[in-house]
């Protein structure tokens, strides 16, 4: 990570905030699905993408608590245009709902923006039989992206604008277990470490990316994909872990980005010019950065890939 103060080659800086890095950018005529969106650094999002002009799709577990962020930005941008829909990423059954919803009401989708994510949780399996984090982080949303392509390729073809994948990772994919993803053992509960298995999952985003990025290329398609870090900021991630939050409560203001801080290069990767044509790229700070030597393996992104798709019983897009 930059010091704070320290700007990269893009101007901005760790210190800079979501509606610092798209001061100036209208998004009118855009559509975003923001996964996560009602809390945290996904709220942000789609508080400052609103406020840009784009149409945000509040994918959320929780309608209700969805609803209440969304009018919350209504009364601060009367004339946002926010929807809220139903998506549990730990369930394939609501992510196949969630996409067959989202194509019957026949929305354009231009920015798929994969934010939601849990943390370092003990060791728990989804309503599918798969460990938690690797469910929620990773499968769900490959699964959720694959079904949205089609629409999201048609709106670039459509619209003549280029697409963009955004997928929220961490620096914590450095934390991984040693063989990276141990595709063999994904629901081995005797070894299983809840920071290592969150560095697994958060590792699975950058390659998912990476492998998006790479077959876009392939098939000239007008849409791009990448990861990013958004910095180490105080959420409801580490609701699993009561003294990290107490250690972080006491010392985040010195050492933590703010929300409006973290949900910077999410926005930035979304909307701003200088990323444009940019692809396969993992991002902090409103910066390109770059992840571990596993994060760049072209041969894992593709096993991942294969893997995932078997899991999800998915057809290759």
């Amino acid at each position: 990570m930059w010091p704070f103060w320290w700007k990269g080659a893009s101007g901005f800086s760790a210190r800079s905030t979501a509606e610092e890095v798209t001061h100036g950018i209208d998004g009118t005529g855009l559509t975003a699905v923001v996964t996560g969106a009602s809390s945290g650094i996904g709220e942000e999002t789609t508080r400052v993408l609103a406020l840009r002009g784009v149409h945000v799709v509040m994918a959320v577990r929780n309608i209700e608590s969805g609803n209440q962020v969304r009018e919350k930005i209504l009364k601060e941008t009367p004339e946002a245009k926010i929807d809220v829909m139903k998506l549990d990423l730990s369930s394939m059954a609501s992510v196949r709902s969630f996409a067959s919803e989202y194509k019957s009401l026949d929305l354009p989708l231009n920015l798929l923006i994969n934010n939601a994510g849990i943390m370092a949780c003990p060791f728990m399996l989804s309503s599918d039989n798969f460990e938690l984090q690797f469910a929620t982080n990773h499968l769900g949303h490959f699964l959720l992206t694959n079904l949205l392509l089609e629409t999201m390729k048609k709106t670039a073809n459509e619209s003549n604008r280029e697409g963009r994948i955004v997928i929220v990772s961490s620096e914590g994919h450095r934390f991984a277990y040693g063989q990276g993803i141990r595709f063999d053992k994904i629901n081995d509960e005797a070894s299983y470490n809840t920071l290592q298995a969150y560095g697994q999952s958060k590792l699975c985003n950058i390659l998912h990316a990476s492998e998006l990025a790479r077959k876009f290329k392939e098939q000239v398609v007008n849409i791009t994909a990448n990861s990013l870090h958004p910095g180490s900021i105080m959420t409801n991630l580490l609701r699993y872990h009561s003294f990290i939050n107490t250690i972080g409560n006491a010392v985040g203001k010195y050492v933590l980005k703010s929300i409006p801080q973290g949900a910077a290069t999410t926005c930035y990767a979304a909307l701003h010019p200088q990323v444009k044509g940019v692809s396969g790229e993992y991002l902090m700070d409103n910066n390109i950065s770059n992840p571990n030597s596993q994060g760049k393996d072209k041969d894992l992104a593709k096993k991942l890939w294969e893997f995932s798709l078997s899991l999800t019983g998915e057809e290759e897009s």
